[in-house]
Formats: structure tokens, sequence, C-alpha cells
């Protein structure tokens, strides 16, 4: 490493640890230790785009090709209604190899919501990306937010002991979040979701939000650089929240309150019924996880084959995340009956539940897809359009899912919605709110979201 190097991590030394004192959070802004944490930042930001980026190709090329190519390959003229069953139930073998040999249990434990707790290691990280890409690629019902957060940290955290092994732990902390926000952020393409998300997660507030949001939102800003350098390139396409031409939407009138407080109960009382369930499972996972999973993963997929038996839809509204099947959800809502919704939201529901208790991702996407579901089988009702319906479900289901952010849940609905997001920020703000309380009065067993000493 250079001279300069040494000097820079020096400063940085300086920075995060005082020997009787700790400066305040405008003496470390001015410090030039704190300029060279800032380069660091983003430095890390870098690699931590590109493999961000290669994950989550990876993880959007592998699911169609598990559920509808390999089939094919295979013989069949189409995806046949029980394929699900062992397809899921091999993403359960893997996760449950996972667990029971790989350093790491495989990263956060869904079940708990949204958490940001300490840094991976660079010995469970290969746990970490095995594990969430068994549950991904093979239809469990969770999404990527998770593991990114995590391969985020922990490779943030690998490249600042490469430059120096003895680097202090606060800055390490500082670092490790740098890589959370850069990995998050090419998923929500938006720095200042990435930025909501964490904060709100760690519990960090006041003065010392901008010394850890600084090295983070530049770490993130440079790799929405390199995603957009990334498609470029490759012309993979890139990844988005917002769902286009959705239904327009005028002044929220008083019946539409009059919904927002009934989906907002509606949804706490759902979300955490899930949450309770996949806690109950969850128990049973650690002593017996080459049993437990792959089990899991024949519910799961049994859950997507009588969806599909019943109905004429595919196994994917029930599969996955629900990321990238929401967009045609919501704009093909004509095509689905209220029966079908209502099998969709329970069935989804199960299977989310199941996958939260054994599986290894986020739990952003699938509430999100159950909260719009449910709000689109609900706007058949007077009083409730299409595209209010949806975003209350949407927001009053995440904010339950993920175990509180109440303003991360509300951000996340307006990026969805985009150009409507104006005229629905109000009943959303209600719905979440609602949803928030209900789920927090249902759920005192739930335990509190551990903080960081240092915060």
């Amino acid at each position: 490493m250079s001279a300069r190097g040494r000097r820079n991590l020096r400063k940085i030394n300086v920075v995060a640890s005082s020997p009787t004192t700790s400066p305040s959070p405008m003496e470390m802004l001015r410090s030039r230790g704190y300029v060279a944490l800032l380069i660091l930042g983003a430095a890390v930001g870098v690699p931590v785009a590109i493999v961000a980026y290669f994950y989550l190709e990876l993880v959007n090329k592998a699911q169609p090709f598990f559920l509808t190519d390999l089939p094919h390959h295979l013989g069949f003229a189409g995806t046949p209604v029980w394929w699900p069953i062992p397809m899921v139930a091999v993403g359960g073998v893997l996760v449950g190899l996972s667990l029971r040999y790989l350093p790491g249990n495989g990263g956060h434990n869904p079940a708990e919501g949204f958490a940001s707790g300490p840094t991976v290691s660079a010995r469970d990280l290969p746990g970490v990306a095995f594990a969430s890409l068994a549950t991904l690629a093979f239809g469990a019902v969770l999404g990527p937010e998770g593991p990114l957060v995590l391969i985020g940290s922990g490779l943030a955290v690998l490249i600042a002991r490469l430059i120096k092994r003895d680097t202090p732990e606060k800055a390490l902390v500082l670092v490790g979040a740098a890589g959370s926000f850069a990995a998050i952020s090419t998923l929500l393409i938006s720095p200042l979701a990435g930025a909501f998300l964490l904060l709100e997660a760690v519990g960090v507030g006041g003065s010392m939000a901008s010394v850890v949001l600084a090295p983070g939102l530049l770490a993130a800003g440079i790799g929405a650089l390199i995603f957009v350098g990334l498609d470029h390139i490759t012309g993979f396409g890139t990844f988005s929240l917002a769902v286009p031409h959705i239904p327009a939407l005028g002044t929220p009138t008083v019946g539409e309150f009059g919904w927002a407080l009934a989906i907002g109960l509606a949804a706490g009382v759902v979300g955490t019924a899930i949450r309770r369930l996949a806690f109950q499972i969850q128990a049973t996972v650690p002593p017996r996880p080459l049993l437990v999973t792959p089990i899991a993963g024949l519910v799961v997929g049994g859950l997507a084959a009588i969806f599909v038996a019943a109905t004429d839809k595919g196994a994917e509204e029930v599969l996955f995340s629900g990321q990238t099947a929401l967009p045609a959800l919501i704009q093909g809502a004509g095509a689905w009956s209220v029966g079908e919704l209502v099998l969709l939201v329970v069935c989804k529901s199960l299977a989310y539940s199941v996958s939260l208790s054994s599986f290894r991702g986020g739990p952003t996407f699938p509430g999100m897809f159950i909260g719009a579901a449910g709000g689109i089988a609900l706007s058949h009702l007077a009083g409730l359009p299409l595209t209010a319906g949806v975003g209350m479900g949407v927001g009053a289901m995440t904010v339950v899912m993920l175990g509180g952010l109440p303003l991360t849940a509300v951000l996340l609905t307006l990026l969805f919605l985009q150009s409507e997001a104006t005229n629905l920020i109000s009943v959303v703000i209600v719905a979440v709110v609602v949803a928030w309380v209900t789920a927090a009065r249902l759920s005192p067993w739930l335990r509190p979201r551990p903080r960081d000493p240092g915060d």
C-alpha cells in the first residue's frame, strides 16, 4: 500500500477512535480523517455496486430458467402444474445444506423483519450468498434486499481490512454502512430510499445521522453511476420499482380516508398473523435444517400448485418475491376476479410465512405484492379506486412486514406509484400508521430490534 494510503487510514483511525472523549459530529465532519473516510466509502461503492448488479441479474435469469425453461428442456410442453413442488423443495435442500455446513447461518432471519445488524465477516459471505441465491432462484417467497445489505456491508469491511488489517471497529461500522447503502440503493434505484431504510432500521438520529449518512450516500451515488455504466455495457436492463401506466387518481375523498383506516387495520392483522406463523415454524429449523427446509419448500411449491390448478394463472404469481410480477398484476387487474385475488392473497401469504421461517432473503417485496393484491380485491367495493387501494395496501403491509420503519414504508410506496404519489400521500400515511400501531398492539411478543452499542 502507498504511503499516502497509510496516512489516510491513520486519519480514519483518529476519526473513529478517541481515547477519552468523543468528538462532536461537526468536529468529525470537519476533520481530514473524515475526508479520508469519505474517499474510502466512495471506493467501496464501486466493487459493491458491481457485485450487486450481477447478483440481481443472476437472480433475474435463474428464476425463469428453473420455472419455465428447464421443464421445456426436459421435454414438457409447458410448466406442469406440479413442477413448483420439487423445484422449491430443491431450493430448500440447498438452503438447508447452507444452514448446516456453511458459517454465518445464511445471514439474517427474515421473519424478524428488516434489520441492519452487525457486519458480515468475510468467512460468512459465501454462506449468505449461497443461501440467498438458492432461496430466490428456486421460488421461495422472499426478496433480494436483505442479502444485498449483508453482502454489501461484508464486502466493504473486507476491502477495508485488506487495505489495513487493524482498522478500528467504529471505522468499519461506517465503511460497512456505506457498503450497505451502495448495495440496497442499486435495488431501490434511489440513494434516498436506501438512506431512509438503513437509518430507520439502525435507529440513528440527530446530528450523528449526518456522520453515518454522508459516506453511505457517496457510496450509493457512485454505485448508481456504476449501474448505469454496466447497463450500457451489458444491455441487461435497469431495475425499477415504478409501475408504468397506473390508473390516474383524483383528490382523496372522505370515503377513501375511511378505507385507509380499514386497510391499515386489516394489514396489521394479516401481517401479524403471517409473522406469528413464521416464528412458530422458525423454532423448528435450527435443530433439523436438512429436514425442515425441504419440507418448507414442498409446502411453498404445493401452495403454488394449488393456485395454478384452481385458476388459469401462472405459478410465478405465488412464487418469488413478486417484485417483477407486481406491475403486470396492477395493469392487468381487470383480468382477475375477486375470488382469484382472494385465493392469491391466501396462497401467497401462507407461502410467504413458510418462506420467512426457513429460507433466507428479504421481507419487503412479498409484503408489497400481498398488499397490492388485497387492495385490488377491495377496489371492487364501493368508494375505493384501484390506485388508492393498491397504494394503501402496499404501504400498510410493508410497514408490518418490515417490523416497523413507517417512513421507509411510505417512501417505498411513493416510489412505487410515481405519478400518482402526490395525490395518495395522505391516505397512504394514514394506512401505514394504523397498520403500524395495530401490529405493535398485536405483537408484544416480538423482540425489539437491537441497536449497535456505538449508536
